[in-house]
Formats: C-alpha cells, sequence, structure tokens
C-alpha cells in the first residue's frame, strides 16, 4: 500500500517568527509532538491539530495548564561548561551545581572512555525533578604530552590518558534535587579500579540503577539507589565470566507496570533481552536463539509488546519485531529483508521505518506495531542512475576454525572483465564493536571503494571473528590475543582471492585505520609475501600504549599477560617488514596516541626496514574536512604508486 500525501497547512499558516510562539513552543519551533498530537502555535493561540482532518482547534484551559506543566519540564535542560554543571529552567533563570570542576576534576561528561555504553555523564529523572551526573576524578591519571603547533611558540595541552595497567581514574555518581537544591553521592564504596556505567531511573524517579564492573571487567553487578539518600538498596543481578562480560545497556521499566524491567545480556551466548522484577527475580527470558537482539526501540503499551530489532533473519541484516512481555512472540515489523533502522511513536503504535536492501537506496515505511501494517510512504530514486556503476557483491567463506561462517563484500570495476589480472586491496578493520558488511545499500559500501574500482582495483572487505554482532564467543575468540584470530580469518579471505582466476595474486595490497591499522601492520608483517603495499591508519603498535577499559577487557593488562602483549607487539615485527607500507597518523590523536607510530619508526631504523610516514598536524584519531580529502587522495596514490604496476 502506498500513502497519498495530503496539505495540512501551509508555511505562511505556519506563522514562523511569530512573536509569541517563541513563549509557547520550546527551541523556537512552532510545530511540535505533544503526547502524540501535534502542536502549532501563531502569534495568539496554541492548536491541536487533528491529523486525520488536517483540522485544528485551539487547546482548551485545562489542555494549555498541562501542555505548559509538560514545556516546563521538557525545557528544563543541564549543560557542561569547562568542566562545570549548569542548569537552565523554562524560565531562562540559571543555576550553576558544581564549582571546583577543572580538567583533573570533571562533572557532567561521559566517563570511562566512553566505553560500556557511555555516551553522556548528564541523566534526568522522568520527571525532571533530579538530575544524575557523573564526578570523575582524573587528578591521579598521567598526562600524555600532546603538543600544538599553531602557537607562535608550540605549546604543551596534555590529555589524561590512563594506559592498560597503568593508575586510572575514579568515578562518583552525584544527584541534584532541583527542589531543595541540594546534592548527594551514591554510596557505592571506594572508586578505586571500578567502573560505574548504563544509569537507569524507575518511573517515579526516586531510584538509581546502574551496572558496576571490577577493572578485570569479569565481574558485574546491577545495583540500585536509594536516589534522595544515596544509600545503596540492594544486589540485583550479578553476571562473572571467564573472559568478560560488557554491559552497553541500562534497564527499561515497563510502561505498563513499574514493578517489571527488561534487562539485555548475552549470557546465553547471544545479547537477549531479560524480565524481571524490580527486586531482582527474573520472570522470564524474552528471546533467545542464535542471533543478538540489536536494539530496543521501545515499547506498544496497548499491546503490551517490546519494539527490538535484530539480526534473526540473517547475520547481515537488520530487522524490526514487535516482541509480546507474556508469551515472547515476535511478530515481524518488516519486509524481512535489508536494513532497517526504526523510529517509535511516543505510545509504540506506530513505527517509522527507514531502511535500506543491497538494491534499495532508501525507502520509508509507516507500520502499525499492533497489527503489523505496512503503509509504503517513501521510495528515494536511485542516485546512482546513468552512472558507470562497480559491481557489489556479497559471499561468505569459512573461518580458520573450518566450521564458522565469516561474510565478506567485493566491489569490482565496472567494465569487470573476468579474463584479465586486477591489483586487489584488502580492506579490513576487524576490531570489537565494529563490522564491514551489511545489507545496506551496495552492501555498505565506503565511497572510496567505488573511487578505488574506478581505477581498475578490485576490493574486498571480510569481517573477521572479533567483529561484532555474532555472539558472545565470536567476539571472544580474539581472548588475550588480538590480532591472531583475526589474522588466520584474514588469511582464509586471501586464499579464497588467490582462487579467483582474475585477482592478481603478486599485486595484493591491504588498507586499514585504527584497529585496522594494526590489522595492516600485523598481515603485511606476519605474511610479507603476500601483502606488496600496505597504508596503516592510526595503528595500535603495541597494547601496553592503549587505554585501561578497551585494552585490559581484551588483552588484560602487561603485568598479568606478558605473553600476550609479546604476542600482539609489533615492534619485534618491525625487521619482517619488506614491502612497501606507509603508516598515517593524526598527529594529535587522542584515541591511539602518536607514540605508537613513533616507536614502530624507531624499531624499523633499528632494524634496517624503511616504511613511509605521514603525519596530520593538529587531526585527532580520524581526518576532519579537508584533511580527510587529502588522506584519501594519498592513500590512493600510494597504492597507484606501488601496487598498480605489474
Amino acid at each position: 500500500m502506498t500513502a497519498t500525501a495530503q496539505k495540512l497547512f501551509t508555511l505562511e499558516e505556519l506563522n514562523y517568527g511569530g512573536k509569541n510562539y517563541r513563549q509557547t513552543l520550546p527551541e523556537n519551533r512552532n510545530l511540535l509532538w505533544w503526547e502524540n498530537t501535534l502542536v502549532r502555535a501563531d502569534k495568539e493561540t496554541t492548536y491541536i491539530v487533528d491529523l486525520k482532518t488536517g483540522k485544528e482547534q485551539a487547546m482548551t484551559a485545562a489542555q494549555k495548564e498541562a501542555f505548559d506543566g509538560w514545556r516546563k519540564k521538557k525545557t528544563t535542560k543541564a549543560e557542561v561548561r569547562n568542566h562545570n554543571i549548569f542548569v537552565i529552567t523554562a524560565d531562562g533563570s540559571e543555576k550553576q551545581i558544581t564549582t571546583d570542576g577543572n580538567r583533573e576534576l570533571v562533572y557532567g561528561e561521559a566517563v570511562h572512555r566512553n566505553e560500556f555504553g557511555i555516551m553522556d555523564g548528564l541523566f534526568w529523572s522522568p520527571d525532571r525533578q533530579r538530575l544524575a551526573f557523573y564526578r570523575m576524578d582524573q587528578s591521579m591519571v598521567a598526562d600524555y604530552p600532546q603538543v600544538n603547533i599553531d602557537t607562535r611558540i608550540a605549546a604543551y595541552e596534555p590529555d589524561k590518558y590512563p594506559m592498560a595497567g597503568e593508575t586510572s581514574h575514579k568515578v562518583t555518581v552525584g544527584v541534584y534535587d532541583m527542589q531543595s537544591g541540594q546534592t548527594v553521592y551514591l554510596k557505592a564504596g571506594d572508586p578505586t579500579d571500578r567502573y560505574f556505567t548504563n544509569i537507569a531511573w524507575n518511573p517515579e524517579g526516586t531510584i538509581i540503577y546502574m551496572f558496576e564492573l571490577n577493572r578485570d571487567q569479569n565481574d558485574c553487578r546491577l545495583v540500585s539507589y536509594n536516589a534522595l539518600t544515596g544509600d545503596k538498596i540492594a544486589e540485583l543481578y550479578r553476571e562473572t565470566s571467564t573472559k568478560y562480560v560488557e554491559p552497553q545497556h541500562p534497564i527499561v521499566f515497563l510502561p505498563w507496570d513499574n514493578s517489571q524491567f527488561i534487562m539485555q545480556s548475552q549470557k546465553d551466548g547471544y545479547n537477549h533481552l531479560y524480565l524481571f522484577s524490580k527486586d531482582g527475580k527474573l520472570i522470564r527470558q524474552l528471546t533467545s536463539g542464535k542471533w543478538v537482539v540489536l536494539d530496543v526501540l521501545g515499547f506498544n503499551k496497548k499491546q503490551k509488546s517490546v519494539i527490538i530489532s535484530s539480526n534473526e533473519v540473517s547475520p547481515i541484516q537488520q530487522n524490526l519485531f514487535a516482541v509480546n512481555i507474556k508469551n515472547g512472540k515476535r511478530t515481524p515489523l518488516d519486509n524481512g529483508r535489508g536494513y532497517h533502522a526504526g523510529m517509535l511513536s511516543d505510545n509504540g503504535e506506530w513505527l517509522f521505518d527507514k531502511y535500506q536492501e543491497p538494491d534499495v537506496p532508501r525507502d520509508i515505511t509507516i507500520v502499525n506495531t499492533g497489527k503489523g501494517k505496512i503503509v509504503n510512504y517513501f521510495s528515494a530514486p536511485d542516485p546512482w542512475k546513468d552512472y558507470q556503476v562497480p559491481l557489489f557483491e556479497c559471499g561468505k567463506i569459512k573461518a580458520a576454525d573450518g566450521v564458522t561462517d565469516l561474510y565478506y563484500r567485493m566491489v569490482k570495476p565496472h567494465d569487470f572483465d573476468a579474463t584479465k589480472k586486477y591489483p586487489t586491496v584488502v580492506y579490513v578493520y576487524g576490531g570489537p564493536h565494529a563490522h564491514n558488511v551489511d545489507a545496506r545499500w551496495h552492501y555498505c559500501s565506503r565511497s572510496w571503494e567505488t573511487y578505488m574500482a574506478q581505477k581498475g582495483y578490485v576490493l574486498f572487505i571480510l569481517d573477521n571473528r572479533g567483529s561484532e554482532n555474532r555472539g558472545r564467543d565470536f567476539e571472544q575468540a580474539t581472548f588475550r590475543q588480538l590480532g591472531q584470530i583475526e589474522m588466520q580469518d584474514q588469511m582464509k579471505g586471501v586464499d579464497y582471492l588467490k582462487s579467483l582466476p582474475y585477482v592478481d595474486s603478486n599485486r595484493i595490497g591491504v588498507h586499514g585505520w585504527s584497529f585496522g591499522g594494526f590489522m595492516t601492520i600485523t598481515l603485511m608483517t606476519n605474511h610479507p609475501e603476500v601483502f606488496k603495499v600496505g597504508v596503516a591508519g592510526g595503528p595500535v603498535i603495541d597494547w601496553k600504549w592503549y587505554e585501561v577499559m578497551y585494552g585490559e577487557r581484551y588483552i588484560n593488562t602487561p603485568q598479568t599477560n606478558p605473553e600476550g602483549y609479546a604476542k600482539t607487539s609489533l615492534l619485534s615485527k618491525a625487521k619482517d617488514l619488506k614491502g612497501k607500507l606507509q603508516i598515517i597518523t593524526g598527529y594529535n590523536d587522542p584515541t591511539v596516541v602518536p607514540q605508537h607510530c613513533l616507536s614502530f619508526l624507531k624499531a624499523c631504523i633499528e632494524a634496517g626496514t624503511q616504511p613511509d610516514f605521514f603525519a596530520y598536524p593538529g587531526e585527532p584519531h580520524n581526518m576532519r574536512g579537508h584533511s580527510s580529502v587529502h588522506l584519501h587522495e594519498r592513500i590512493t596514490q600510494y597504492f597507484e604508486d606501488y601496487l598498480k604496476a605489474p
């Protein structure tokens, strides 16, 4: 079924910029959703719009009072300036709630280096009457000596950077009360070598829940606290592992039952949903199977279901389902193909589904989550129409274990001729929390791959074991020996390439960034007979120089796993470099600090090997703006210079 458009009102009728609407609606907008209702305002009146008829009527006094109360809560916000927290209310008044913030004592910002799903440091209660926030003391963390070269005399601008096995920061959680103006801190005990993550509120805004993890990251506990006093209430759940436990999602209460919440865990081998009572009693496992719940979009309150995305249909797909809370029955909410990104209405009855397929650039459907009815709303035209388009293919091979399926993408020139021999570039990432191949447009191919195919290259991209969304054992196969299992799988990909008559086995190159840079040098130095040319961007060289949270999760500390660190370090491999290797870094990289690249260059000098090196002054881990254009020109030119010619 295809939707038809109906005009509701014109831009002129919206009266953008009217004097009074700014006092009525937030964020200088005069059109917004309020409790599943479209609201607009002109200079004098606030209206509710009936989307079925397009008609509108002025708010009643009762509606206006409720709307103003909602607006006041919604427009009360908090922000961080110079490491301190400020609260701004709807009337524009402002209060500074912390005063001693500085680069060593940080308030309201993401902590633990953005691991464990942490993207923010401020957490409002549902009624916005209390604000939970992170306080991070990093005064004990060593400074990494970054330098700003844009000043008349280069200036010292250090980063706080806790390296694996070294002293880490200490985090506590505060709660500010809007009514009393007081702040209490959760009494979680000594924060030394502990991680506090995935903060959540109960619906009443009186209890805070968070996952607490030890530094070894193998003992995870869900703990509740009284938000008024900071007192610990109970430990509700505990999960341990011989490798690691990695909480990524806060608990979510059922909107129709304040006594039950959903928790995500991969304790059975795959990330799934579990229903708990508020006192920590497991009621039932809601989803199960050899597939991963990728996200929880929200709830259909009327149907009492949770809306999720998962890769149940295929490891390279993302599809949408409604899961009945009572019996776990899953109802598909899309066409069963491709990669679907859903956005749910407030009451969960309607789903905005924006999706792609390998041959579908962008479609949008509107889905009734209760009935499963799908209405086609929009189909984007093919942006590649009338262009000479590369060939995009997807397939799978067996991993080095001979059992596990690995998915790959291949990009070929538009005028591909199977009787010819082509230079081939393996693009690699290979690390945790990322993948390269899925069922989106052109199998999620990057623009650079098209550019290279246009120049006559074949591109090959394989998701090895250790990458994301394939289950716990798939991800944790690399534990304590990063780069080794990944290398074995990538070499299976190379074996497959060598079996193809059109791949020139004497002209195989490799390129990757970050973990992919680490893999690029790992592959070139362990298999110098295979890879003629490589470009390694922002590479980890030795994991002892990487950060505590990420590094220790996957390879422990240098003190507890010296064999693993020695085995995966590339310093000892500098002598084995034979092909042409270009190393590139952002010279102010706060993620993979320049010490990695510089130390490898030093090792190469001592070994007598000759890599090339290029740095982008002032740039972080990933290049920005014009520097990014320059970077990709440089990468391409390196393959043109050293791989293209037979």
